[in-house]
């Protein structure tokens, strides 16, 4: 990578500006290589996955034990970024888990727990009931509560990985669209809805937009739409930061996993304003340049369900709602590999399938790795794009 550098040619070229595209945009520059980042709307936007003000950060991972180590070091990744922005992106809250005894979800966060060392408090009925008065929990149920854990602020995180890019020496492209990208030699030509650029490496990291770069994905990833609500509750301290944790429920009638986060302060952290909650469980499959964004009856009435039923009394009105997307693989493990037949010319991270937005410190450094180095030190072998 010493050819001459232009106004179109660059060492690595990074398609989506977003959660992965922004950390990796950071990683390349720090490292003194010319980036070029690619995004089709702003920075931040509301039109994929990273909007909503929070995001659960969590050890205690009941998908894959292999992603534990990958935590770890996004943990570490977390707090050097704020020492080297002065800024706080990582909120120590504490996570409680709720679910019926002999749960599988629950089951899963005390097996990675207790495997990895992780500290994870275990509740009965009526200690549980003391010490989280604001829900109702069943005697039915199991609680697990896992200190270190809280949320992260992902606008906030990615407008400052692209700002540090960009002070290293990135250039960061929004409202410009890539319409195709192809191998040219030894390089990648990648053309937008405004300039050719020449590229000795790409990365592609275009969330739900993925399938449609990578026609020879589309059949392992689905693109659904995901509804999240705010909602104004009565006696709102009991909610707020610092005195309420994130949480995530296990009902024992629906599928998936019901989640949410404390009343986050306007002044510190902007709107939306209220408790937000969502639940995780793939939604209707769209395409993301077409998306219904309106709010259904049926989607305010599930999040009703739910604090009806374990936070009785708090509700008082919906303040406001977004529509996200998740990328799902079939197994809901991310993808993060060189795309298979280009010879390590192409690097790729997607599928996040609505739970990656916690490995953002750490995915980036991977794939500057990948992409730079050929190979990286971190275990991703779980995540290879060949495994489907």
């Amino acid at each position: 990578m010493n050819k001459p550098i232009t106004k179109t040619s660059f060492d690595v070229i990074v398609i989506g500006v977003g959660s992965m595209g922004s950390s990796t945009c950071y990683f390349l520059a720090k490292r003194g290589y010319k980036v070029l980042g690619l995004e089709q709307f702003d920075i931040t936007h509301n039109r994929g996955s990273h909007t909503g003000q929070s995001r659960i950060i969590r050890k205690a991972y009941f998908e894959h034990p292999d992603y534990i180590p990958l935590l770890n070091k996004a943990y570490q990744n977390w707090k050097d970024f704020e020492e080297e922005t002065g800024e706080h992106f990582y909120y120590k809250t504490g996570l409680v888990y709720f679910g019926k005894k002999g749960d599988p979800i629950l089951k899963g966060v005390s097996k990675a727990a207790s495997l990895n060392n992780i500290k994870l408090e275990k509740y009965d009925a009526s200690s549980a009931t003391k010490t989280f008065p604001q829900f109702k929990i069943p005697g039915i149920f199991e609680t697990l509560y896992e200190p270190d854990a809280g949320f992260i602020t992902p606008e906030k995180a990615i407008k400052l990985y692209t700002k540090q890019a960009i002070k290293r020496g990135a250039t960061i492209n929004p409202n410009e669209k890539v319409i195709e990208w192809r191998k040219d030699g030894n390089s990648v030509l990648i053309k937008t809805d405004k300039q050719t650029y020449r590229s000795d490496k790409l990365i592609i990291t275009a969330g739900a937009w993925t399938y449609k770069l990578l026609p020879g994905l589309a059949n392992k990833l689905k693109v659904t739409r995901q509804f999240i609500g705010w909602v104004k509750t009565k006696y709102s301290n009991d909610f707020a930061l610092n005195n309420f944790p994130c949480w995530m429920l296990s009902d024992d009638e629906k599928l998936g996993m019901y989640y949410g986060f404390p009343s986050l302060p306007v002044s510190e952290f902007g709107m939306p304003e209220g408790m937000k909650l969502a639940h995780h469980y793939p939604g209707a499959i769209v395409d993301p340049d077409n998306v219904n964004r309106n709010t259904t009856a049926d989607e305010e009435e599930n999040l009703l369900y739910v604090l009806n039923k374990y936070l009785p009394g708090c509700f008082e009105s919906f303040l406001s709602s977004k529509t996200c997307l998740y990328t799902n693989t079939p197994d809901e493990d991310f993808i993060i590999d060189h795309l298979p037949g280009y010879e390590n010319l192409v690097t790729i991270a997607c599928g996040f399938s609505g739970h990656g937005f916690k490995f953002v410190s750490i995915v980036g450094e991977i794939l500057a790795d990948l992409s730079i180095d050929g190979k990286t030190e971190q275990p991703i072998g779980f995540l290879n794009a060949k495994r489907f």
